[in-house]
């Protein structure tokens, strides 16, 4: 077993707990971790929290036990390389949690008690960032539900199944069957720079960006014009004249005063009274 003890410690009275040995964790052999397990265990249930022995204790089981992180941390060893320093920090947290969450008089293992804490940090983690988009959990647990569901049943029918046959299948109704199958689409995106494959020899290539239309401007314009129409015919001659020497032939004020012979001042009110009468016209007809 690979643990110092310090030669110069008093030999403890005997209403004294027994000092912790001073462990190496790096050194501890799968064969001595279960019974320092039960040691460490032991005492740190005794010992205050955030005290330098209850800190060495919690401390000492963390870094014993990280080998049941990185055991669990192969079986998600396809999600590709680039995550594996992710995934043993998550699954370190799950350990963590086990340590502080275990109890010995349940008299279970500890190895059979923190797998399930580290592989289910592990799962969250992957669950929490694997979408493209945000999705709602019940909808991400019911898209693998789906995806199990639709592959037994190709298998057995020969085909893809139907939203129907999915929906009794399941149990569930068709909506949420739906939802689920749409949820999926949010699980990977695809790039707006990505080429458009098939195009025709010598057309060069288009990202899927440059497809995506943008609002036409000249729409509203178009749209506000078309309602106008009617209410410009009901105005008055002079009225109408005044708003398109103002707005078609963008004449001023003055000008157009001068073409009338009025003031300045008086196509301005003119004007102002003309444009809040269609104002109001437009207000009321949408």
């Amino acid at each position: 077993m690979a643990f110092v003890a310090h030669s110069s410690m008093s030999r403890p009275q005997a209403s004294e707990p027994m000092p912790l040995p001073q462990v190496d964790p790096s050194s501890v052999k799968p064969c001595d971790a279960r019974e320092l397990n039960k040691l460490f265990f032991d005492r740190l249930q005794t010992l205050e929290e955030g005290t330098h022995d209850y800190q060495y204790a919690r401390n000492t089981l963390i870094e014993m036990n990280l080998s049941l992180v990185q055991f669990a941390a192969k079986r998600f060893r396809n999600r590709g390389d680039g995550q594996l320093e992710d995934i043993i920090q998550v699954g370190t947290i799950g350990l963590i949690k086990a340590i502080d969450r275990f109890d010995l008089s349940r008299e279970v293992e500890f190895t059979s008690f923190a797998i399930p804490y580290i592989v289910g940090e592990i799962k969250r983690f992957f669950r929490d960032t694997s979408w493209a988009v945000h999705v709602p959990r019940r909808l991400q647990e019911l898209r693998t539900t789906l995806a199990r569901t639709r592959e037994q049943l190709a298998g057995e029918f020969g085909r893809e199944a139907t939203v129907a046959e999915l929906t009794a299948h399941l149990g569930i109704s068709e909506q949420d069957v739906i939802e689920g199958l749409i949820a999926g689409n949010g699980y990977t995106a695809g790039s707006l720079e990505a080429p458009i494959t098939g195009r025709e020899p010598g057309k060069g290539a288009h990202s899927c960006a440059e497809t995506i239309g943008t609002p036409d401007v000249g729409m509203e314009l178009a749209e506000n014009l078309h309602a106008l129409a009617p209410l410009l015919r009901e105005l008055g001659e002079r009225e109408q004249a005044i708003i398109s020497m103002r707005f078609g032939e963008e004449m001023t004020q003055a000008q157009i005063g001068e073409r009338l012979g009025l003031s300045q001042m008086h196509i301005s009110r003119i004007l102002s009274r003309t444009l809040a009468k269609l104002r109001a016209g437009l207000l009321t007809e949408s």
